[in-house]
């Protein structure tokens, strides 16, 4: 048979961490990844229900393999996700999606090698979907990316339950794991080359409210601090209402810990942001971004914005304008809202038009880049370390990577330094980038 196998993953580093999972699986089952997604023997595609228009960008997607399996009808094709823990979903690829030959959830993707195996047994429709899970699979096998970085879950789940969000109804409720099992998968990392590690979470920094010890996401990050070997620490994503002082001060006394800080505020109208159920203020936000900097010098803050949310007025939306200002975040990834059925802000009145989104979204950008744009001219004429991850995506004769504070750096060095950290010199700093050259040394 065909042991050929091509990945598709929607959305967050969430879902990119269970594709790598998925890959580890596939591999110690004899699969070999493939890209061409037309001559596969399996295909897998990995969901979101967060990002806009998932919905009809998926069935389209999907759509497509009816065509496909005419001319490869032996190809066995696969669907997980977020997604497919919405009945609405499910019902819809039972009745109209006869191509899709497996369905399952993020709470059973450790299944998954038991699925495939049925389905290639009595080639029967297999749909497995869990309502919820209590952790963490320990110790699946993980096809990891790159060699010298890594992703790495702390956590399941989400309990806020924002009145836009599909998350804590796929996800489930919050679940954080041993840190006993982190600190180990980290050694264990770090022992096989890997130099940096990204923490993920749907909100890292309440890491341990389930906990009865008192341990929490400061105590984390101290403990893989203390790791030798690893060189650096990043983590994804936080909420501005559990950003607490003891984690501000463990970023900044952590020397492994990137001073880089992705806090999704989502709006800066307190009015909107009670509506959204985000626990915070507007006055508040700002108080908190004043004092991250104050405590951790030259740390770049990120953020999340959506436009258009139910209700929201031109005086609302100039009050998110007026916090972007006061921030003066480093970027943002900013979305229209979107309705997500089964979501309490899709059933609300007072929807924006489309049109008055797409131009308050554009005004938001011209902000955003103003400040992008100043907020890297820091960067100009300095010597930073940067982890080589590759080739430049814009020009192959450059490589690419990051410095502490997540800036993307395009530069002029030598391929074999890739996967390695390297002194490089900016020599221009860009709206969304930085240019520079591999230097010997830092100054």
């Amino acid at each position: 048979m065909n042991k050929t196998y091509k990945i598709i993953t929607y959305g967050c580093q969430m879902n990119e961490n269970d594709s790598e999972k998925i890959s580890g699986m596939l591999k110690e089952m004899g699969y070999t990844p493939t890209d061409d997604e037309k001559t596969a023997g399996v295909v897998v595609m990995n969901t979101c229900s967060v990002r806009e228009n998932a919905d009809e960008r998926f069935f389209g997607n999907v759509g497509n393999f009816k065509h496909i399996k005419k001319k490869n009808p032996d190809l066995i094709l696969a669907v997980c996700g977020c997604m497919m823990q919405q009945p609405a979903i499910v019902k819809q690829i039972k009745e109209k999606n006869p191509q899709v030959d497996i369905v399952f959830g993020t709470h059973n993707i450790e299944h998954f090698p038991q699925l495939l195996e049925e389905f290639i047994e009595t080639r029967s429709r297999t749909i497995e979907i869990y309502d919820d899970d209590q952790g963490l699979v320990e110790n699946l096998p993980v096809d990891r990316k790159y060699p010298f970085k890594s992703y790495v879950s702390i956590m399941k789940g989400c309990n806020n339950f924002c009145t836009y969000c599909i998350v804590p109804y796929t996800r489930g409720r919050e679940v954080s794991r041993p840190h006993e099992k982190i600190i180990e998968e980290i050694t264990r990392l770090v022992e096989d080359g890997c130099l940096e590690v990204m923490l993920l979470g749907q909100n890292v920094n309440s890491y341990g409210n389930d906990r009865r010890d008192g341990y929490g996401f400061a105590d984390l990050l101290r403990d893989v601090n203390a790791i030798e070997g690893l060189r650096r620490i990043r983590f994804m994503t936080s909420h501005p209402k559990d950003m607490s002082d003891a984690v501000i001060e463990a970023i900044a006394t952590c020397d492994k810990v990137c001073p880089s800080i992705h806090l999704a505020i989502q709006s800066g109208s307190t009015r909107i942001l009670k509506a959204m159920h985000r626990g915070y203020t507007k006055e508040q936000i700002i108080a908190l971004v004043e004092k991250i900097r104050n405590r951790i010098p030259h740390v770049a803050i990120t953020t999340d914005i959506i436009v258009g949310f139910p209700g929201e007025t031109e005086a609302d939306f100039e009050e998110t304008l007026d916090v972007v200002r006061a921030c003066r975040f480093d970027s943002a990834f900013s979305f229209i809202y979107s309705k997500r059925s089964g979501t309490p802000a899709a059933e609300m009145d007072d929807q924006i038009p489309d049109e008055v989104k797409h131009q308050r979204l554009n005004r938001l950008l011209d902000v955003l880049h103003e400040i992008g744009n100043d907020q890297n001219a820091w960067f100009q004429d300095q010597d930073v370390e940067v982890l080589v991850e590759g080739k430049s995506a814009h020009n192959p004769n450059k490589l690419s990577g990051r410095t502490l504070n997540g800036k993307l750096v395009n530069f002029t060095g030598d391929m074999a330094t890739i996967g390695t950290i390297i002194p490089v010199h900016i020599d221009r700093a860009k709206t969304f980038s930085l240019d520079g050259t591999a230097i010997g040394s830092l100054n």
